[in-house]
């Protein structure tokens, strides 16, 4: 479940996941009656104190880490964010967009628990510089990411990449320090993915595969990418151009399309949406089962 084929394709050709505006206007919106995946909408009790009372069933483990990484403006800060938003149960706006996660510092973002601020949930995130043309940080330094070679608050330097000696090389990483599940980040309603940036992140899950990191995916935007949806949240799953989006992008990238969870990120709300926190959930739950499982294997 958690190790998926590093044969990735990465061909232009296969880079239709981010359609520009002038195609996206062409393609009229279309839902079918039955959802091509199941989803319990406004239910979110469960899944709401699962996430809050999780703990990592190797004990000698205190947080599963979820690394996220994507292109520029894919929304990887912003889903932090929603997760202290839907965690806490009002909209928040902790220090997760620092200047430091904007500029390559690498840093971990742990998530209060509502009404305890000196109690944090058993999961942590970390947000790296993102993925640019020519520029941005490099796939090696997020390989020694990976492996947990980073200490925390180094600062990515895109010209130069960690090296062993350097004083922000980590060279003997706990399993606490190692990432448990790589999450790629991608936005629904941006400007095509060039292949460059398509073959680092090929690079990035090429790594994660061979060291047994589970991998998996979240397209954000998907309100603004699919006028069906920005009417209805519930219709995501219905929505025949989004499970398009979410074939194509399995098949530029490599992610099973089942591994996939579209969301829609906190930006303007003042207040809650049951549904908008069904989706942040859902692919939540994934990310902490993925990474549960995987650090269990870790001695």
């Amino acid at each position: 479940m958690g190790n998926h084929s590093s044969n990735i394709h990465v061909s232009g050709s296969y880079n239709t996941w981010s359609m520009p505006p002038s195609r996206r206007s062409m393609s009229p919106s279309r839902t079918v009656s039955e959802p091509w995946r199941k989803i319990s909408w406004g239910d979110n009790a469960r899944d709401l104190q699962y996430v809050k009372e999780y703990k990592p069933g190797n004990k000698d483990i205190k947080h599963v880490r979820i690394l996220l990484y994507g292109p520029d403006g894919a929304g990887k800060s912003s889903f932090i964010n929603s997760v202290s938003s839907v965690i806490q149960g009002r909209g928040t706006t902790p220090a997760l967009t620092s200047d430091k996660s904007c500029n390559g510092t690498h840093e971990t973002f742990k998530i209060r628990k509502e009404g305890n601020p000196e109690t944090f949930c058993h999961f942590v995130f970390n947000d790296v510089m993102d993925l640019k043309d020519g520029d941005g940080i490099c796939a090696d330094d997020i390989k020694l990411t990976l492996k947990g070679h980073v200490k925390e608050g180094y600062q990515f330097k895109p010209s130069s990449p960690l090296s062993p000696g350097d004083p922000g090389y980590n060279p003997r990483p706990s399993a606490d320090d190692q990432v448990h599940v790589l999450v790629c980040v991608l936005s629904a309603d941006s400007a095509e993915i060039t292949d460059s940036v398509l073959k680092k992140m090929a690079d990035i899950r090429e790594a994660a595969s061979e060291l047994g990191i589970p991998q998996m995916a979240i397209g954000t935007h998907i309100d603004s990418a699919c006028p069906e949806t920005e009417k209805d949240l519930k219709n995501v799953y219905k929505s025949q151009h989004l499970k398009q989006k979410v074939k194509d992008f399995s098949a530029a990238v490599g992610v099973p399309e089942n591994y996939i969870f579209p969301v829609k990120n906190y930006s303007d709300e003042t207040d809650i949406n049951d549904d908008v926190n069904t989706l942040i959930l859902s692919a939540l739950r994934q990310m902490i089962n993925l990474g549960d499982n995987f650090s269990e294997k870790l001695i």
